[in-house]
């Protein structure tokens, strides 16, 4: 299927839902004022928007926080191959991101190491939401995700789409390029594009985006931590502070 063909596809399919993020969905229609949250902690600077949704002014700094329980956004599923880190962690972040956003790649650079100390201590679950707010390229981006995890390498791959702490250029989001990325990589090409342009891993875009919306996550990056949400690439210590208030209630 050309890629003319498959967006085409895509605007006439419904989305579908895969069954571990049923219960996210469920979540969604008894927690309505989740959106509020996400205007949130924090002054969300470091956080970035496709132009037209881009605001005039500044957000609120100061919004009444709903009381929601966000954790029950969290998948906690083995069937995520999104995911990283046990099941059962004290702890789980549940992370937006767009492979097109410089502020998620600073995050990517400056704090997910940080991040990740903690998975290995088997305290934190980290579960990405790749997303393809800013066109074609991050719908490309996306699938490569998916295409990688395949083969067990969506951390390896993350890394190779944020090259210290930068995005690629438009022009390295082609089949054809994230395709070369994953042979570098020392990949399955064949079995990469073979998931790249898989009708699953369009699916990918669209769950992954519906599922977004749905809490009305439209800048990135934006994060969901032990149910509290947080938006924009703070500081590191924002997000240890965070992580350390949850284990501290778990």
């Amino acid at each position: 299927m050309t890629r003319q063909n498959a967006r085409a596809s895509r605007t006439r399919r419904s989305t579908r839902l895969p069954g571990w993020l049923l219960p996210s969905v469920i979540g969604v229609l008894a927690a309505t004022l989740i959106v509020a949250s996400f205007v949130l902690s924090g002054d969300g600077t470091d956080s970035a928007q496709p132009e037209e949704h881009a605001p005039d002014q500044p957000g609120p700094t100061e919004v009444q926080q709903p009381e929601s329980d966000l954790t029950v956004f969290e998948t906690r599923s083995e069937a995520d191959i999104f995911a990283v880190g046990p099941v059962d962690a004290d702890v789980a972040m549940v992370v937006f991101s767009d492979f097109q956003c410089p502020y998620c790649a600073r995050w990517h650079q400056d704090t997910l190491p940080t991040m990740m100390q903690y998975v290995d201590e088997g305290k934190l679950r980290i579960e990405f939401r790749d997303l393809a707010i800013f066109g074609d390229e991050s719908e490309y981006a996306v699938q490569a995700i998916f295409a990688a995890a395949q083969q067990d390498a969506l951390m390896e791959y993350q890394h190779a789409l944020f090259p210290n702490g930068e995005t690629r250029q438009e022009s390295d989001l082609s089949f054809e390029a994230l395709i070369a990325l994953a042979g570098e990589l020392g990949l399955d090409e064949q079995q990469f594009a073979s998931d790249l342009e898989s009708e699953t891993a369009r699916d990918v875009v669209d769950e992954h985006g519906a599922f977004a919306a749905s809490l009305g996550v439209y800048s990135t990056p934006a994060f969901i931590i032990g149910g509290e949400p947080v938006l924009g690439a703070q500081p590191t210590d924002v997000f240890v502070d965070a992580v350390e208030q949850a284990l501290q209630a778990a």
